[in-house]
């Protein structure tokens, strides 16, 4: 399609023929709604379909419409849903086996334009099944495209990495909550108490009182006994020094010692799973991206790490289905949105209205190429010297690694410094 919005939606319109019948579904846990219209949006069925989430469910709802379309004689079929949480996605992918073309309609379209038909606030499934199938007609859809099983297996196993990376991270909350209420000047020895000498002592002596009654020694056996193979020598004697002297000075709460024992205990057990986890998680993720020729091209510019391409892939799939780099700010929600009126001009910002999890990959990979990339870091001061703010230069750097990207696998071509602009960002 063409790049210009307007000719994008026109030619969304002009694709619903006079031998369509537009189908509005309204997503639910449990059962759906199905509502017919024609191209104009006239409604063809007198009442709804209400199908359940099924096998039984799904072949129900297309005895249906092939009745409808036989009665009103329409050939062509287009069905519109709404993307509601994951509920969506079987129906969807059932109906492209089929051979029906499935398009989504965004939930806040549906939403400003439900009292079009009757000027009520009212909200019910029949409605809202019928109010899709008005903007479908009116072109006010994406369609939905499933992307290849290399890029769907990426995409599962990114979302279930951003998961256990919150997981990991608020275990690790609790465990510095932990330290602060029982053992507080454990962080003077062990300022990152993720080590492996900090692990050991929260393991075998987390509380003041385990240590006291113990010598340096005696502190490095249990380190030994946790799997420290270089638990002496010198910085290890003087770390159980440090130790036993924070231990007797200690302001911790002692009320209630083996419940916080046992706490503790659970807690790194379950950080420690949870980390052994990511890691298998990383090393799938890097044989998958082994499989995608996509991967090693864009890993020509230098200061993109494997994390955030692999982010990248999975949130925004293929990236030659792209026509333009803007198609991918657009899908980050990092496309500006302005609002104007008469004389008063407001203030320009993301519409980020998109996918977060990209939004946040790219803005974290754009902190490590103006740090280790000299192209991007170049233009980063560039635009500085020009008076633009650090964020407002991150975030138009970020347009132009999607411009750059998009262009390398449009050409099939691997990044080199020489062929972009030598200073303009």
């Amino acid at each position: 399609m063409k790049s210009n919005r307007n000719d994008r939606t026109n030619q969304r319109i002009e694709r619903i023929s006079m031998q369509h019948a537009v189908v509005g579904i309204d997503i639910a846990k449990d059962a759906h709604a199905a509502q017919m219209t024609d191209f104009r949006g006239r409604s063809l069925t007198p009442r709804h379909l209400s199908f359940p989430n099924t096998l039984e469910g799904f072949e129900k709802f297309l005895r249906w419409v092939k009745e409808a379309q036989s009665k009103h004689r329409l050939t062509s079929l287009l069905i519109g849903l709404e993307p509601t949480g994951h509920y969506w996605f079987n129906l969807a992918n059932w109906l492209l086996q089929q051979g029906i073309e499935v398009v989504l309609v965004n939930p806040v379209t549906t939403h400003r334009n439900k009292e079009n038909r009757d000027n009520s606030p009212s909200k019910n499934d029949p409605k809202d099944a019928l109010v899709i199938a008005d903007v479908v007609s009116r072109g006010y859809y994406t369609d939905y495209v499933t992307q290849a099983a290399v890029f769907e297996r990426l995409k599962t196993l990114m979302s279930d990495r951003e998961y256990w990376v919150k997981q990991s991270t608020s275990l690790g909350n609790r465990i510095v909550r932990w330290i602060d209420l029982y053992f507080p000047e454990f962080r003077q020895v062990f300022p990152d108490w993720t080590v492996l000498r900090s692990l050991a002592s929260l393991h075998a002596c987390p509380m003041p009182c385990d240590l006291k009654r113990l010598s340096i020694d005696e502190v490095i056996d249990h380190w030994r006994k946790q799997g420290m193979r270089r638990a002496s020598g010198v910085s290890g004697r003087a770390k159980a020094a440090a130790l036993l002297a924070a231990a007797t000075h200690s302001i911790g709460d002692t009320r209630a010692t083996e419940e916080a024992r046992q706490d503790i205990r659970r807690l790194l057990q379950t950080y420690e799973h949870v980390v052994a986890m990511l890691g298998e998680m990383d090393e799938a993720i890097q044989s998958i991206l082994a499989e995608i020729p996509l991967a090693e091209q864009l890993r020509s510019i230098c200061g993109l790490g494997n994390m955030t391409l692999a982010a990248i892939l999975a949130s925004a799939g293929d990236l030659r289905l792209y026509a333009h780099g803007r198609q991918l700010l657009r899908r980050a929600g990092l496309n500006l949105a302005e609002c104007t009126s008469g004389k008063f001009k407001g203030q320009i910002k993301l519409s980020k209205r998109g996918d977060s999890t990209l939004r946040k990959h790219l803005y974290w990979g754009m902190l490590n190429l103006v740090r280790q990339n000299p192209d991007f870091k170049r233009w980063h001061a560039h635009n500085q010297a020009q008076g633009m703010k650090k964020q407002a230069s991150l975030f138009k750097l970020i347009g132009k690694l999607a411009r750059i990207l998009i262009g390398m696998v449009q050409r099939g071509e691997t990044y080199r410094s020489a062929l972009a602009a030598p200073v303009a960002a």
